[in-house]
């Protein structure tokens, strides 16, 4: 009962108070780690731009990994936050367990790639023997170790459909810190260690997420929790897989369309050079610490709107939308000055050469534009995704990423042959993005919104 009431603070607390307690936990676990993605790379960055590269082409595989970990986690906390608004506490917790049966068969499936398909797919991308190598054994280790993320992804979704957005972060930053201790040390072979060079960046990121996995099932199985990890419900229901997935496979869809669209932009950037992809290699992980910290708001404002909108709230479920909203514009806001005002200090963290300068302080500004942009997409996808609608999100990334950015990249490289002309499909890209989820807001009001409860607030 003392859990259940806790749980009523998402239906109760002024709005911005809870999302400011929500969201501050998540934002800086996941700032965290978005900035041990970052020293990764900085780190690696030491080894050489070969090395960079390596890495660089192995991160849409990583993000592929993510993308199922992180889409399935949506659906396990969108239903999970959904049937706790409900009072409906056993379907709450087969969510949570069903959901972690879903995520280790994933990772089963990973892990095999990591053993059979890491030296293919680098054979797909280069020619250069040193890539080739440094990329297979990165990938590999991180493909057959994925086990780690995937479960700790679950546990953390569970602890926070709950509002326990605070254990969430320390098990983030578990990991996160084991990883920024030890990259060094395994990179270089530091305090009796040897040498790993790239496989020791790998080993570093996979114990960081073993590590942060084992405390969060300590927590979970050890706290006095509502919802938490029990074998008499690790059982597949069809009903609720279809119920996970409903949300969960357009959220999916949604990252891995950027796994698609990071490989049709090394294929397109490797032509001009491999300085081109590590370029854009970097900026994606610089990118993420603006970035994180939107989606770990987002995250916590998605529980919050999940639980309101299963206990029919119309008011308190939009107006943590427009707060939400508000926090995404003022984040990117900050992130755009510092692309804007410093691309090539933050491009000299990496060892950048006078050539990788030369084209990564044009891109850093020109795709930085689309920033404010990206955060009204962000914004409504998870919206979208809180409320059940989550085919919404899916088309807006399939519109934003695949429909318009590959296609405009390609297309602008071909009547341009410039580099700089391809940083210009970003925000062009985000802007189409921007006018459809306004129509789609539209859409989802009328059906699903407009006939709730408090008929006399309006977004």
């Amino acid at each position: 009962m003392e859990q259940i009431q806790k749980q009523n603070k998402m239906g109760i607390l002024p709005e911005g108070k809870l999302l400011l307690s929500m969201s501050v936990p998540l934002c800086i676990s996941m700032l965290m780690q978005a900035i041990y993605n970052l020293v990764d790379s900085i780190f690696v960055s030491r080894l050489g731009e070969d090395a960079l590269t390596a890495v660089s082409l192995a991160y849409p595989v990583q993000m592929l990994m993510i993308a199922v970990s992180v889409g399935t986690g949506v659906g396990m906390n969108s239903l999970i936050s959904r049937r706790l608004g409900e009072r409906r506490l056993e379907e709450a917790n087969r969510a949570a367990n069903n959901g972690i049966v879903l995520l280790l068969i994933s990772a089963a499936v990973f892990t095999l790639f990591g053993v059979f398909g890491a030296k293919p797919f680098f054979d797909l991308f280069t020619d250069v023997q040193q890539i080739r190598e440094m990329g297979t054994d990165y990938l590999r280790i991180c493909c057959v170790y994925c086990v780690g993320v995937f479960m700790q992804v679950g546990c953390e979704r569970i602890l926070q459909a709950q509002g326990q957005n605070t254990a969430a972060m320390i098990m983030q930053l578990i990991g996160a810190v084991f990883n920024i201790i030890f990259d060094p040390i395994l990179i270089f072979g530091l305090l009796g260690f040897p040498a790993m060079g790239v496989a020791g960046a790998a080993i570093a990121t996979v114990g960081g997420q073993l590590l942060s996995m084992l405390c969060c099932f300590a927590v979970l199985l050890l706290g006095k929790y509502d919802v938490t990890i029990r074998l008499r419900d690790c059982r597949l229901a069809a009903a609720t897989v279809r119920d996970i997935y409903q949300v969960g496979v357009p959220s999916i869809i949604m990252q891995a369309i950027g796994t698609v669209m990071n490989l049709a932009m090394n294929a397109l950037l490797i032509a001009y050079s491999t300085t081109a992809v590590a370029v854009f290699g970097v900026y994606f992980k610089i990118q993420s610490v603006v970035f994180m910290p939107v989606f770990g708001m987002t995250n916590a404002a998605m529980s919050i709107m999940a639980y309101n909108y299963g206990a029919r709230s119309r008011s308190r479920l939009l107006r943590t939308m427009r707060l939400m909203l508000f926090a995404a514009l003022a984040l990117m806001a900050i992130g755009l000055v510092c692309f804007q005002l410093f691309p090539a200090e933050l491009l000299l963290l990496f060892e950048a050469s006078e050539d990788m300068l030369g084209i990564g302080v044009p891109a850093l500004r020109i795709i930085s534009t689309c920033f404010l942009f990206a955060a009204v997409g962000i914004s409504f996808s998870t919206f979208f995704q809180a409320i059940g609608s989550g085919i919404y999100s899916m088309m807006l990334s399939l519109i934003r990423q695949l429909v318009v950015l590959v296609p405009a990249a390609f297309a602008l490289s071909a009547i341009f042959h410039s580099l700089d002309a391809i940083w210009c499909a970003f925000p062009i890209a985000e802007l189409f993005a921007l006018v459809t989820s306004l129509l789609f807001f539209r859409t989802v009001y009328k059906k699903q919104i407009e006939h709730l409860e408090d008929p006399s607030f309006s977004f």
